[in-house]
Formats: C-alpha cells, sequence, structure tokens
C-alpha cells in the first residue's frame, strides 16, 4: 500500500468529481507515476473523461518541466464490436444503467477544470477520435507515464501502436481496462506478440494492470 495515503486521500477528494475511479485504484495510480516518472519526461493520457486522474497525477508529479497530454473524443466511447466480448457490448446497449455515465462522454471545460486545478503549466488537450488524433503525434520529451483508458481493441491498438514506441525505458504503461474488458487485454497482447515485445503485464493490489517499458 502506499506510503502517501494522507496525500493521495486530499488529491482523490479534490478531484472525485472529475474521476470514475475506485479511491484505491486512484491511489494505486499516483503511486505508479511518482514510481515511474523522470523529471522533465512527459505523462500522456488516452480517454480522460473529466480529467480527474490527469490532473491528480499532474498534482502528484508537481513537475514544472513535465508535458501533460489529454487525448479524449469528448465525445463519448465509439462503438463496441464482437472482438471487445459480450460484456462490452451489452453494457454499451444499457444506456440506463447507473454505469452507463452517458457512454463516458464529457465536456471539454471539465478536463480543462481539473488541470487548473492542478497547477500543471505545460498542458495540451487533443480532442477527437484516437484515429485521427494520435497519427502524427510525437511528444516533445520521452513519455514516462503513459495512461491508457481506451476500453476497446481498436481504441487501445491505436493507442498502442502511437504511443509505446515514445514511451522512455523504465516507463510505466498503465491500462485502465486490462481486467474489464476483453478487447482491450487481447488488444494489448495482440500488439505485444506483433511487435515482439516480451514483458509481463503486473498488477497493484487492487489490480491496475501495468508494464515497464523494457
Amino acid at each position: 500500500m502506499t506510503d502517501n495515503i494522507q496525500r493521495w486521500q486530499q488529491l482523490y477528494s479534490k478531484y472525485k468529481h472529475h474521476t470514475m475511479l475506485w479511491e484505491p485504484m486512484f491511489w494505486e495510480n499516483l503511486d505508479l507515476c511518482v514510481e515511474h516518472h523522470k523529471p522533465g519526461f512527459s505523462v500522456v493520457e488516452c480517454g480522460v473523461w473529466k480529467g480527474g486522474m490527469m490532473g491528480a497525477m499532474a498534482e502528484a508529479l508537481a513537475d514544472p518541466a513535465a508535458r501533460f497530454h489529454l487525448f479524449d473524443s469528448f465525445e463519448g466511447l465509439p462503438e463496441a464490436q464482437p472482438i471487445d466480448g459480450k460484456a462490452a457490448l451489452e453494457w454499451q446497449k444499457d444506456t440506463e444503467s447507473p454505469i452507463y455515465y452517458n457512454n463516458c462522454k464529457a465536456e471539454i471545460d471539465d478536463a480543462r477544470e481539473a488541470m487548473v486545478l492542478s497547477g500543471a503549466l505545460n498542458v495540451s488537450i487533443h480532442p477527437g477520435w484516437f484515429d485521427q488524433t494520435l497519427p502524427g503525434f510525437s511528444s516533445e520529451s520521452p513519455i514516462s507515464i503513459l495512461r491508457l483508458d481506451a476500453d476497446w481493441y481498436a481504441s487501445t491498438t491505436q493507442c498502442l501502436e502511437a504511443l509505446v514506441p515514445q514511451v522512455a525505458t523504465g516507463g510505466a504503461v498503465i491500462i485502465d481496462d486490462y481486467f474489464t474488458w476483453e478487447g482491450c487485454a487481447k488488444a494489448v497482447h495482440d500488439y505485444f506478440s506483433s511487435e515482439g515485445i516480451n514483458v509481463s503485464i503486473q498488477q497493484t493490489t487492487h489490480k491496475v494492470a501495468y508494464f515497464v517499458k523494457p
């Protein structure tokens, strides 16, 4: 468990209306950021919703030289496909579910607000679908933390292909939906296979999945 519980509790309280994450998982994301970030390197999140996780990450790192990049459609999730699994298809159809969250749609101003709260100095928000915003993106510095909350197979694959090559050796790639949606997990392992990457998926106490760039 984190050695920064009190600080992480304060950050969760500050950003809880900007995140869907369960509090212990929120803390463990922050632990991974602090452990793997290198000063001056970039932090990237794909699928930011209202920006609470990224805002807390930026505040926890308190690195004025870091660049923070937020990618999201701000139109909700794309349509799930059969490769994403039965549970994903059923979730997206059940628009009355208390965990539907309007298909994970949020306004870009919510993310802007979270980043203002964080005090981060160097912030870029990239609105649009990943297949439009990620091709050609080049981080100003190596990425030390890449957090993927892309849900589906295609979206996760787009993020991995565009961004993992830019992650620094020893950087952390956090995969929010690895244990939630079949398509996300399959995308990760198909990417490893296609690129010849021999690395293990690790998990924290509360099942935050991640791998460290070799």
